[in-house]
């Protein structure tokens, strides 16, 4: 097996000491960038990502070189072309049960780089900023180290490698807070100022960071583009056996015997994710749920582990792949106290912007406590139901509410009799009380 070949993305990762530039240049670093600023025109690139069908691994699962088809393209003599486009990569990595971008930009910080310089390049920036979340602190030092290198060894600056292209890329650490994963809201935080989202349109395409046409893309997907200009993209869509082409790194979390992340073909099952790689349930647990993509998305029972952890095979389950990380729910534990727990971390992280979820977030976690501590009633299972209409999709201004409702909403549907059973026997029947 060539690791090179079959886990792209993480092969060089080594969290001790990562490698410096002339380690990664050695290993066939920057040859994709090379391919891309020295062989190719940006429109080339553009269909080559295109061709390749990549799609998003935010959690949005967007195809990658459409979004970047929407910027305005004009030629250089063009009068009407903007002065300024930007290239953002979105490393705010705060939804819980999800650490695969820090697993990159700690492991190998100068494929990040070299992405961005092929992103920046195809859609015309001739600046970048990579927005970190303020506590990955590690990564930060790691990113401007790799960041100085590439300055030195002019893979950053003017004239790259003896090109007209030229790339300035800035470090950003975020003040911290979860809306900043939202694209638009992460550019009025870069733009100084309070992260709330955006009114769409105009999207950031067109009008983005200070006004100029903008691309937001994650970690995970820009780290995919250095691997598909080296090696094309028929071999990127022979990564995987599904329909949905390349690798993705998947997580699992919770009372498993071993958990991580892992690089695998994109499509594998829940099962082979929480049996094969996670080693299982701890000794004595049985799986009773799990959410297969971070805290905001459905979930799903034991009855789906055959299913395959691809966009359109978890969607037809009744969830999303998101971003990919299981968060695993025992028979030990309290589905109400788990879906309360996030359903605090949703109303502490919500911007207040629009009524939904700075109301409906905190109305459900007093509901979710009462019942929770055996002073519920029938009336709040009622008002959970109408809580999660209320908050849905359409009716919020961004995704944040619709997020933070799939939990609980699946929570009800699937484990209805818990949520009884707290209500008639005044107390949480797996911690015999509060």
């Amino acid at each position: 097996m060539d690791k090179a070949f079959d886990f792209p993305l993480t092969y060089r990762v080594d969290l001790e000491q990562p490698m410096n530039i002339s380690a990664y240049q050695a290993s066939g670093g920057y040859q994709g960038a090379t391919v891309a600023i020295q062989e190719h025109s940006p429109a080339e690139v553009l269909d080559i990502v295109k061709e390749s069908t990549l799609k998003g691994r935010g959690g949005a699962g967007f195809p990658t070189g459409m979004k970047w088809s929407f910027v305005p393209m004009f030629s250089p003599d063009d009068e009407n072309a903007p002065d300024n486009k930007y290239l953002v990569c979105n490393a705010d990595e705060m939804e819980p049960g999800t650490f695969k971008d820090r697993l990159l930009l700690e492991g190998v910080p100068h494929q990040l780089i070299e992405a961005m310089i092929i992103a920046a390049y195809t859609i015309g920036a001739n600046k970048a900023y990579i927005f970190l979340r303020g506590e990955y602190h590690l990564a930060a030092q790691r990113l401007q180290k790799a960041i100085d290198e590439a300055y030195q060894a002019n893979w950053l600056g003017n004239k790259i490698q003896a090109t007209d292209y030229c790339l300035e890329l800035y470090l950003h650490t975020s003040a911290g807070r979860y809306i900043c994963g939202e694209e638009t809201a992460l550019i009025n935080a870069l733009e100084g100022k309070r992260a709330n989202p955006r009114a769409k349109p105009p999207f950031p395409q067109v009008s983005g960071l200070f006004g100029k046409p903008t691309i937001v893309n994650n970690v995970e997907t820009l780290s995919n583009l250095p691997h598909i200009l080296k090696n094309g993209t028929s071999w990127f869509k022979e990564l995987s056996p599904r329909s949905d082409a390349g690798t993705k790194i998947y997580g699992a979390c919770g009372r498993v015997k071993s958990a991580g992340l892992w690089e695998r073909p994109m499509g594998v099952t829940i099962g082979q994710i929480l049996n094969d790689y996670a080693g299982g349930m701890q000794d004595g647990l049985k799986l009773k749920g799990l959410l297969p993509g971070g805290a905001s998305t459905d979930f799903l029972l034991p009855e789906h582990l055959d299913v395959a952890m691809d966009f359109d095979s978890i969607a037809k389950a009744g969830s999303r792949l998101g971003t990919g990380g299981l968060i695993v729910l025992d028979d030990h534990q309290c589905p109400v106290s788990m879906v309360l727990n996030l359903m605090r971390f949703f109303a502490q992280e919500s911007c207040g912007w629009c009524t939904p979820c700075r109301d409906g977030t905190p109305w459900a976690v007093d509901t979710l406590a009462r019942i929770e501590q055996g002073r519920g009633t029938q009336a709040d299972i009622d008002t959970l139901h109408k809580l999660c209409d209320f908050m849905w999709l359409g009716k919020t201004h961004c995704a944040l509410a619709p997020g933070a409702v799939e939990p609980l909403k699946s929570a009800l549907k699937y484990f209805h009799d818990e949520f009884e059973q707290h209500v008639e026997n005044r107390c949480c029947p797996y911690q015999g009380g509060q």
